[in-house]
């Protein structure tokens, strides 16, 4: 049985950038979560162990968007990494940060990657 979990909208307030005002003053995110994994033991015992826990998604997501890196498409990755790392169960991944009011010549509401695997 497949179950897909989803994260959304979780916001952030980091330093990510290639400018040096972005490390300096930092920006808005938002950070979004998708993973699939085999939910028929936890469906069955009713155990938080035996499935994927949002606390820790959520948790692993603010330690690596609080470790600068120029590029979020580097933060992405780690993010992934470390969330396969954490669940072995997981059947597929997807991270997407949104990166609000990014400092690009013209007025846009914000820049995204989504990195899955």
């Amino acid at each position: 049985m497949i179950n897909t979990i989803e994260v959304n909208g979780i916001k952030l307030h980091a330093n990510h950038g290639c400018l040096i005002e972005e490390a300096k003053i930092g920006g808005n995110y938002v950070v979004d979560v998708t993973v699939k994994t085999d939910s028929k033991e936890a469906s069955l015992t009713d155990e938080l162990t035996k499935t994927v826990d949002y606390v820790d998604i959520n948790k692993i997501v603010q330690e690596e968007m609080a470790i600068r890196s120029k590029l979020i498409e580097h933060v992405g990755h780690r993010i992934l990494s470390k969330l396969k790392d954490k669940f072995s169960s997981l059947s597929k991944c997807s991270v997407e940060i949104i990166k609000l009011c990014p400092p690009i010549n013209g007025d846009v509401e914000s820049v995204s990657i989504i990195i899955s695997e």
